[in-house]
């Protein structure tokens, strides 16, 4: 059983209620300045799926001031695997995320501002939501919404840190504007099709190594130790045991339409994002990625079928397939039809779900 003097007791409630942050606090290079530095610190977390419901988790136990949250989707069973905030009722009760995150969450800590929003965030979203916030943290699941979510960094002068993760592979980096590369330098492009957690599974492991660095890193900045910051793309494979840092630096593009010298924020602009409408009268939504590419449609019809879905038929021109109440049909340049539904949101979470 641990001993606390009175002299470290008196120390560690300073770090909050009856001493609850007192071990960061006793971490030296951390100390009460830096805890005191997160308590007045918010954070904007898009995202609560895997890594948004464990990030946020780690912020609100370590006692970050304010936590909003922000999510499009429900609780379903597949999710309990590695989303550490949801319970079986949740998923039962297809409770909204966000919602479900919160009640969580202000449970674990009544002392953090704990806000969600149930929203799919597009750019006008993205503006309001990120007003007043000192960090902007990554969990989505498309890369259309972290082009957006750069360029309003960006534009902001807000830090925010990308974070993915599918099957066994994790990948994490911290962009400072106007220091660091941004997301558009080093993708310049919105990648078309890849793996996604629904097409190729996803370790729990996975997440808890993205969501560790992650958070550590935000918990540095907040904690006003940037001189800590990584400052380099970090990768790892938790199944085949391979970790690598990567130096970007080089790749910041002093023409970059992002973060150069003349920056016009391209993502923030309708033509630039992906589209999303829905076909008057056919009970169907349609989406248009933001960069037009070519799909592989042979290869999407076996990474299908592989999955065990049913009804896949395909043609030179397009994939089609079904997906719960949902017909799904996919052409080469990326574009999709969701039919069965007006609901923008619930079609964007289904084309996500397999193109990434």
């Amino acid at each position: 059983m641990e001993r606390v003097t009175d002299r470290e007791q008196s120390a560690a409630t300073a770090g909050g209620r009856d001493g609850r942050y007192s071990r960061q606090v006793r971490f030296a290079p951390f100390g009460e300045e830096g805890q005191h530095r997160l308590a007045d610190s918010a954070v904007l977390i898009v995202g609560a799926g895997a890594l948004g419901t464990g990030m946020a988790e780690t912020l609100v136990r370590s006692g970050t001031g304010r936590v909003i949250i922000v999510d499009r989707d429900y609780v379903e069973w597949s999710n309990l695997q590695r989303q550490t905030l949801y319970t079986e009722e949740d998923a039962a009760n297809r409770t909204p995320k966000a919602a479900a995150a919160k009640a969580r969450l202000s449970s674990i800590n009544s002392d953090v501002i704990v806000e969600s929003h149930i929203l799919d965030v597009r750019a006008e979203e993205l503006e309001e939501l990120a007003e007043g916030v000192d960090l902007i943290m990554d969990a989505t699941d498309n890369f259309d919404t972290r082009l957006i979510l750069n360029d309003i960094a960006q534009k902001k002068g807000i830090p925010w840190i990308y974070g993915a993760c599918v099957a066994s592979y994790g990948v994490s980096y911290t962009f400072l504007p106007g220091e660091t590369p941004c997301l558009n330098c080093l993708l310049g492009t919105v990648p078309l099709g890849g793996d996604t957690c629904d097409t190729a599974g996803i370790l729990p492991q996975a997440v808890q190594m993205v969501v560790s660095h992650a958070t550590m890193e935000a918990v540095k900045l907040l904690g006003g130790k940037k001189d800590k910051l990584r400052g380099k793309l970090l990768t790892f494979d938790v199944w085949s045991n391979e970790y690598q840092e990567i130096g970007v630096s080089a790749a910041r593009k002093s023409n970059c339409p992002s973060c150069g010298q003349e920056p016009v924020y391209p993502y923030l602009s309708a033509a630039n994002t992906e589209r999303s409408d829905v076909l008057c009268g056919r009970n169907t939504v349609q989406i248009r990625p933001a960069v037009r590419g070519k799909l592989s449609l042979p290869e999407t019809a076996n990474r299908l079928e592989r999955l065990g879905i049913g009804n896949v038929e395909s043609n030179p021109y397009l994939v089609s397939f079904h997906e719960g109440d949902y017909r799904v049909v996919v052409f080469g340049d990326g574009r999709a039809l969701i039919h069965g539904t007006n609901d923008i949101s619930a079609a964007r979470s289904v084309y996500h779900r397999y193109f990434g």
